[in-house]
């Protein structure tokens, strides 16, 4: 079987690995039917990741859409045939982290995620033929056959983040709004925020043809490339600061613009996946202008699956919009390379096996 496997920094290459088998009876083999690359894959592929990674064996890729081929004795949701696509984090269902909602601080898989190495669960990956997924139950779902493919991939992870960053931010009609970044993410989390009448909303982010997306929705666009880009954003509000900042980037530097651009008493929303370790957060700052900062980089998808598949059922939304290119497995380095690139308009990229 062919899979996507980690190599180092840059170098992520499908070669032949085992063919994936059944060993517990809550477990699902799936064929997959295409996945596709995460913005946080991008932290992998550029080697922020590699002490967790195994060099030569680490699966990568999280995002599917698949056909259940095996199913465990005790799986009951599924059946072989299922169209079915899965939460990037495998929870159980039952723990108490589960139980209240966490399910990416799942106690019995302890925090397991597709394709994000050993520490992680060391969980074979999206980016294959066939993978398996343990606790299928608990945190995959039935996809109807009117939603595509495309569309369907990004319930594992973009969509359902994009609500919780809506979530968390709790936009009132008439707020001003400021998003920092313009990904796939990013981009559906400006959707839900427009259509929950939003005041003002201003994008920022440093690829051209992603803010011409967001123009096309609605929004005002600034370059982050551009040396008074704070200033400019702050014109929009006259000076005071946006009532709500979502942040879908995960730097530091993306992190304090959402600090110096909220107004006080505003929430920010930071759902970016951060990789560094520290960050020179003035308290003083923070207490004395009343902000109230939401972290969830890594978020618990799972709950908010099936409130994404509505919003697609009902065309509140249309992900599909956010696939630019298609790729072979095989050619899973060309993919990563122009998805870490955004070469050629790139946004996101569809890839089959």
């Amino acid at each position: 079987m062919k899979a996507a496997v980690y190599f180092g920094e840059e170098n992520i290459k499908t070669i032949d690995v085992d063919e994936p088998e059944l060993k517990a009876d809550h477990e699902v083999l799936v064929e997959v039917s295409a996945t596709s690359i995460c913005g946080s894959d991008l932290h992998l592929y550029r080697g922020a990741m590699d002490p967790i990674m195994e060099k030569g064996r680490s699966q990568t890729g999280h995002e599917l859409i698949g056909i259940v081929r095996e199913t465990g004795k005790r799986v009951s949701k599924f059946k072989p045939g299922d169209r079915i696509s899965m939460a990037y984090s495998c929870s159980c269902g039952e723990c108490y982290m589960c139980e209240v909602g966490q399910t990416a601080h799942c106690e019995t898989t302890q925090k397991a995620v597709y394709g994000f190495g050993i520490p992680f669960g060391d969980l074979n990956g999206t980016h294959s033929e066939a993978l398996i997924l343990p606790h299928a139950d608990a945190h995959a779902m039935i996809i109807p056959d009117a939603i595509s493919d495309a569309a369907a991939l990004t319930l594992s992870c973009n969509l359902p983040s994009a609500i919780i960053a809506n979530k968390l931010a709790d936009i009132k009609p008439g707020e001003n709004v400021a998003l920092i970044g313009c990904g796939p993410t990013g981009l559906m989390a400006l959707d839900i925020a427009i259509n929950s009448a939003a005041g003002i909303v201003v994008a920022i982010d440093k690829v051209a043809h992603r803010l011409d997306v967001a123009a096309k929705k609605g929004a005002i666009t600034i370059n982050a490339n551009d040396t008074d880009c704070k200033e400019q954003a702050l014109s929009y509000c006259n000076g005071r600061g946006f009532d709500k900042v979502i942040e879908v980037v995960g730097y530091p530097e993306t992190l304090q613009m959402a600090l110096d651009i909220i107004r006080p008493g505003g929430t920010i929303a930071a759902i970016g996946v951060f990789c560094d370790q520290e960050f020179n957060l003035v308290l003083a700052d923070v207490f004395l202008r009343d902000i109230t900062l939401h972290m969830n980089g890594f978020a618990n998808v799972q709950p908010f699956m099936w409130e994404g598949l509505r919003l697609m059922e009902r065309n509140v939304l249309n992900p599909e919009e956010y696939f630019t290119h298609n790729f072979d497995l095989v050619d899973i380095d060309k993919a990563y390379r122009m998805f870490f690139d955004k070469s050629d308009d790139a946004m996101k990229v569809l890839i089959r096996p």
